[in-house]
């Protein structure tokens, strides 16, 4: 996985726990619940890259 990819997914991450959090405070099941989905999307782009770089590793 490149840095730069890691960022990525990582800063998406915390974007979709704050938005979690924000939801969770102000009362608000869609915010809770795009913050979630945020979340599930950054650990499938990091197990997709992860993914990618075992097979890598493999090949070479």
């Amino acid at each position: 996985m490149s840095i730069e990819d890691r960022v990525k997914a990582t800063a998406k991450n915390l974007e979709g726990k704050v938005q979690e959090t924000v939801g969770e405070v102000t009362g608000d099941p869609q915010q809770k619940i795009e913050g979630k989905a945020k979340q599930v999307e950054a650990n499938i782009r990091h197990t997709t890259e992860n993914i990618k770089d075992e097979l890598k590793k493999d090949l070479d």
